[in-house]
């Protein structure tokens, strides 16, 4: 026995190092013989570009009827801020974001308590004429008349001014055209004692609340607004010509809004909603003011009294010649020593509001931000505003949710897709969002896309943005609109061109202001914004807006009868907005031109040099810097392009190179930001972008401040405005500049 255990050990050792030998010369030869190095296939992943196909099949997908479907449940009932229609609207987006076949990642539901401003329902507001003894001679009517069955719906809210403090001011009615400074300086070059007195004006010059702050200024102690219909009707005022027999605003029609000077919550500036209040906070409107309908405004202005007449530049389409006042002439409707009185019975409270945010997660760059918002609540039904960018909204949530679901999304897409959807009342919601998160939102959003109205009419698309922003949008409208062989782009140049000194005649991108949710992305954070809409052909009205906007008129009939039938021009948004989405978000390299700033940059030198040269020269202050800062853009931009191209032309471009210069293109805006510049205007802070005073289109804080010196001699803030421009232009330009240097 122990004689076979020794061989069977001799047999045991032999075999195992027969297997060592063996496997040492399988790994041996392997690793002798040359081969190509595998790239894993995650490195793969991060290289890929931006899928033509994707696209295409997006684009396919997107059907106006489904849009016309979301339109219709989205304005079948008022649903202003905070109501139970709005509340309502809340779940029907939630539900949407959560459905099994074609939602969302996830959606999620934010809540913040907001201060806003309500009509007392038992005490209707109004606009009367008082008699010396206190009887009424006219009174203005509670709301619109009811031409279809919307505007008798309970929940219809009578027209107000939001914010307009309670009171019952009685004066003299001057007439102040649209309430701008210079209008209330005219009617005092005319000799008009405008202490205690009621101001009637027009939308449209100044903002809502500038109305009234500009009249307490000069002693008016109550302000009366309307809708000219030579502003907003081609001049037609008769009820045949105008809503439900045409798109025109009906005489009884009453523009609602807020009347407040800044953007965002009036008792938290620059803190979220969930912050303490500050509630000596002066930003509120000092004297009563209400809206009323042009066939009222015509009992009122047809009868003034005064000479001389308005200037030709006052007169309006109410059918008369208007008369500045003060109180009534003669041979009038009133006796002379009738007054106006405007009673206004608004009440301020803190309601709960919601937000409503999905996402579609990103499978290679989580931590970038692809930001697509507009706001949900409206003045009365809001059809077009917002309802028809929320009926956009809905439709390209549901393509990408479903193509996510069916796994033709996720593999390329390199970004977070977050669908906003605010509550605003103000700008209020997302305003407070972009303070609660602001510095995740401002350290990993790429852009900030925005379709509000997204269809004002069906003539042509209308697009706003940063400079940056026009290579995309240009990018994804080459393409037929959904019911035309003419490219979205051909049709829009059309329409709006400029002639641009690197492009030729282009399609002109506008400039964005404070009117919709984009402002605090781009004037508070920073971030590259756009706006996308389609619109009317100016050559054909000139409305200043849509006719029926904020009025009990802005139905799913009005819409789908005047402003788009078939909902053609509401798909071609919806593929544009959606095609841009995507290229943001799906593209390896940013999609954004930064040398568009550099040109935006030396038109607005040009004017400022034309403008000022000479005054500022007498100064002792030069534009020389300012030139020279510019120039350092503009080369640092063409080499952060040539590094780019070169990028481009490699088979697997470094993932670090690639986010490095992906960190520029998306941190470029910044730059542009001091939140010092303007103090005096809440939450302006982008020293390029900022909303300026100045008729002139260049830099607004030193254009405002050139004004100013003109009249008060301090060219010492021209000097300021001017070194703060250069200092934003010289950050921008090193953002551009190689890292390595």
């Amino acid at each position: 026995m122990a004689g076979c255990g020794v061989r069977w050990q001799y047999i045991l050792g032999a075999a195992l190092s027969g297997a060592l030998l063996l496997t040492a010369g399988i790994l041996l030869g392997h690793y002798a013989i040359y081969k190509e190095p595998q790239t894993p296939e995650w490195l793969h992943s991060l290289s890929r570009d931006l899928d033509p196909a994707l696209l295409e099949d997006f684009m396919n997908q997107v059907e106006a009827a489904r849009i016309g479907q979301n339109l219709k449940d989205l304005s079948s009932k008022p649903h202003m801020a905070t109501t139970k229609g709005d509340e309502e609207l809340v779940q029907l987006i939630l539900k949407a974001w959560r459905d099994p076949q074609t939602g969302l990642d996830s959606a999620m539901e934010g809540q913040y308590e907001v201060f806003l401003s309500f009509p007392d329902p038992e005490k209707p507001n109004s606009v009367a004429v008082v008699m010396e003894n206190g009887s009424q001679a006219f009174i203005s009517q509670e709301t619109e008349k009811n031409l279809t069955a919307d505007q008798a719906d309970r929940d219809v809210v009578k027209p107000y001014a939001a914010y307009a403090p309670p009171g019952n001011p009685k004066g003299k009615l001057v007439y102040a055209n649209q309430g701008k400074m210079s209008d209330y300086e005219y009617l005092v070059q005319q000799g008009i004692d405008l202490n205690g007195t009621i101001a009637i004006t027009r939308y449209g010059g100044a903002g809502r609340a500038d109305k009234a702050i500009n009249g307490a200024k000069f002693g008016v102690v109550g302000v009366v607004v309307y809708t000219d219909p030579g502003d907003i009707n081609d001049g037609k005022a008769s009820a045949t010509e105008t809503y439900p027999y045409s798109w025109y605003l009906p005489p009884s029609g009453v523009e609602r809004g807020s009347y407040n000077s800044h953007f965002g919550d009036l008792l938290t500036p620059y803190y979220p909603l969930s912050s303490f209040r500050d509630l000596t906070c002066g930003r509120i409107p000092p004297i009563p003011t209400q809206p009323i309908g042009f066939e009222d405004a015509k009992t009122l202005i047809c009868n003034l009294a005064g000479n001389p007449v308005a200037e030709a530049a006052w007169q309006g389409a109410l059918g008369c010649v208007y008369h500045l006042g003060p109180g009534f002439r003669q041979d009038g409707l009133f006796p002379n020593s009738s007054e106006v009185q405007v009673n206004v019975h608004n009440y301020r409270r803190i309601n709960t509001s919601s937000n409503v945010m999905g996402l579609i997660r990103g499978s290679v760059e989580p931590d970038r931000y692809v930001l697509y918002g507009n706001h949900r609540d409206s003045w009365v039904h809001g059809a077009i505003d917002p309802s028809s960018g929320t009926a956009v909204m809905l439709e390209i949530s549901r393509v990408l949710g479903k193509m996510v679901k069916e796994g033709k999304l996720r593999a390329g897409c390199v970004c977070v897709f977050y669908f906003l959807w605010w509550g605003k009342f103000l700008c209020l919601s997302h305003l407070s969002a972009t303070q609660e998160f602001y510095s995740k939102l401002q350290q990993r959003s790429v852009a900030y896309i925005n379709v509000d109205i997204a269809v004002f009419a069906n003539a042509t698309l209308r697009a706003q943005g940063t400079p940056p922003a026009q290579s995309v949008i240009f990018a994804a409208v080459k393409t037929p609109a959904a019911d035309s062989s003419l490219s979205v782009y051909e049709n829009w140049k059309q329409h709006f061109s400029r002639n641009s000194s690197v492009y030729g005649v282009i399609p002109s991108l506008g400039s964005l202001g404070a009117g919709s949710d984009y402002a605090s992305f781009i004037h508070y954070l920073g971030i590259t914004s756009m706006d996308i809409a389609y619109t009317y052909d100016r050559s054909k009205t000139s409305a200043r807006i849509y006719p029926a906007y904020h009025t009990a008129f802005d139905t799913f009939h009005y819409a789908e009868t005047f402003i788009d039938p078939g909902f053609t021009s509401h798909q071609t948004v919806a593929r544009t907005a959606g095609n841009v989405l995507i290229r943001l978000a799906d593209a390896l390299i940013l999609p954004l031109n930064v040398s568009d700033y550099g040109e935006t940059l030396q038109q607005m030198y040009s004017v400022a040099r034309e403008a000022f040269q000479a005054d500022l020269t007498h100064h002792n202050i030069s534009l020389d810097p300012l030139w020279a800062a510019i120039n350092r853009f503009q080369a640092a931009a063409a080499g952060l392009n040539q590094r780019i191209a070169n990028l481009r032309e490699e088979a697997n471009p470094s993932p670090l190179d690639v986010r490095m210069v992906n960190d520029q293109l998306m941190l470029l805006e910044r730059a542009f930001l001091n939140p010092r510049a303007f103090p005096e205007k809440y939450y302006y802070s982008h020293v390029i972008m900022a909303s300026r005073s100045s008729s002139l289109a260049t830099f607004p804080g030193l254009a405002d401040a050139y004004d100013n010196a003109k009249e008060d001699g301090l060219w010492g803030e021209v000097h300021k405005q001017l070194t703060i421009v250069i200092q934003v232009i010289e950050n921008a330009a090193s953002i551009l500049e190689p890292v390595a240097e």
